[in-house]
């Protein structure tokens, strides 16, 4: 039996590279909601990201480590949404 262990927040890692407005390289993507030639729509560990352009077309994708890589004519990138940092224990406040 395989015990997995949620990350935190702050230990969760997404990177973001562009090149030449012509590739992505994403890491951090938990699930691809959607996607067409212009526009793809995917759930990272930092929120929603939508990323618009022309002719885009994933060209890796790899579900199980997050990683994605889209090629195509870049126009937009936005993040939406924001993270939400777990709640602290009533009792770590009071007992620092």
């Amino acid at each position: 039996m395989e015990n997995k262990k949620e990350l935190k927040v702050e230990e969760r890692k997404s990177n973001l590279a562009l090149e030449n407005r012509k590739k992505i390289v994403l890491t951090g993507v938990v699930e691809v909601l959607s996607f067409d030639e212009e526009k793809i729509l995917l759930n990272t560990c930092l929120g929603m990201l939508t990323v618009k352009g022309e002719g885009l077309k994933m060209n890796k994708l790899d579900v199980q480590n997050g990683d994605v890589v889209i090629i195509g004519k870049v126009s937009a990138m936005i993040y939406t949404g924001e993270v939400k940092k777990e709640k602290e224990n009533i009792f770590k406040k009071i007992f620092k």
